[in-house]
């Protein structure tokens, strides 16, 4: 006894529904590339955030041993430096009558001054960074930072923008981040002075970075831009080296110690030129946020500044 299969009945496809099912299909497809694009997009982003980090991380350890290094250099300065200011100070008062030796005698006193300013920015530079966090409100930062940097701005016609619409609390101690502010809000002073006058922008807001542990966290920022000239890119690979400056005055060691005291926060320093805002160099400080877990932003939220 013979079996057969049951009969499948035939399905003919109308030009209609060809073309519906056609129409599916492609736009399934353009989906599947775009979130393919999306997903590529995101990877990229996201091994470049982590190459910064692992950039920071690494430099942060470069900077503490030469810090080690340098503290011992110091102290083996200083003292003999005092011994010479003491004798040049008697041999000052004891040429009051000889005008010209004593002249003489107070360019050396003047010399020793400004080696022990440079023994005491390396001293800065390599001491250990010892917190005392407190909440700190951001705008309060970034005001009193320009308080002290007000005979600068008075240098040269400098227009400030100041923008606190969203100013966090940072877990910060506030003697060290004020001295990180001054030196950043000074090099941008500078910068305009130089340029003959310019405008300063500083605002403050939220962000979140990846950790160099891998996990993302919300931070209190405080954003330092100018109209300058920005900074060469042979130069912005530079600018955390101790003793590299571009300058005739200065030690070339503010950024470096800005740079330790926000490694010692747990935040990070980032320098940029700003073609897209006031076209100047563009400087970006990241404190931990007081309030981590409160309102924390979104990531669209974190990346605008």
């Amino acid at each position: 006894m013979s079996q057969h299969a049951p009969a499948i009945p035939s399905a003919t496809l109308g030009p209609d529904q060809l073309a519906e099912l056609i129409a599916t299909f492609t736009d399934a497809t353009s989906k599947l590339q775009e979130t393919h694009e999306s997903l590529r997009s995101e990877v990229a982003r996201l091994e470049g955030e982590l190459r910064e980090t692992k950039g920071q991380l690494a430099r942060a350890r470069e900077l503490a041993a030469l810090g080690e290094m340098a503290a011992g250099i110091a102290h083996e300065i200083r003292n003999p430096l005092g011994s010479i200011k003491l004798y040049a100070k008697v041999l000052v008062d004891d040429l009051a009558d000889r005008e010209q030796e004593r002249s003489t005698a107070q360019k050396i006193a003047r010399a020793v001054d400004g080696l022990n300013a440079v023994v005491g920015d390396v001293l800065a530079f390599s001491r250990e960074m010892r917190l005392d966090p407190q909440k700190a409100c951001t705008r309060e930062m970034a005001e009193r930072a320009l308080e002290c940097c007000a005979d600068r701005l008075e240098m040269a016609p400098i227009e400030i923008e100041l923008d606190f619409e969203k100013a966090p609390e940072a877990l910060a101690d506030v003697s060290l981040a004020h001295q990180a502010m001054v030196n950043v809000v000074r090099n941008a002073c500078d910068a305009l002075i130089e340029e003959g006058g310019g405008s300063l922008r500083i605002s403050t807001g939220e962000r979140t970075v990846l950790d160099h542990d891998g996990v993302r966290r919300r931070m209190a920022m405080i954003l330092v831009e100018d109209s300058g000239p920005g900074i060469p890119e042979d130069v912005r690979s530079r600018v955390f080296n101790p003793f590299f400056t571009t300058r005739a005055a200065g030690t070339g060691l503010g950024l470096p110690i800005v740079h330790r005291i926000l490694d010692a926060h747990g935040g990070r320093i980032t320098i940029t030129n700003d073609a897209q805002g006031l076209g100047g160099a563009r400087v970006e400080l990241l404190f931990p946020c007081a309030h981590p877990h409160a309102n924390a932003p979104t990531e669209s939220q974190g990346e605008a500044a």
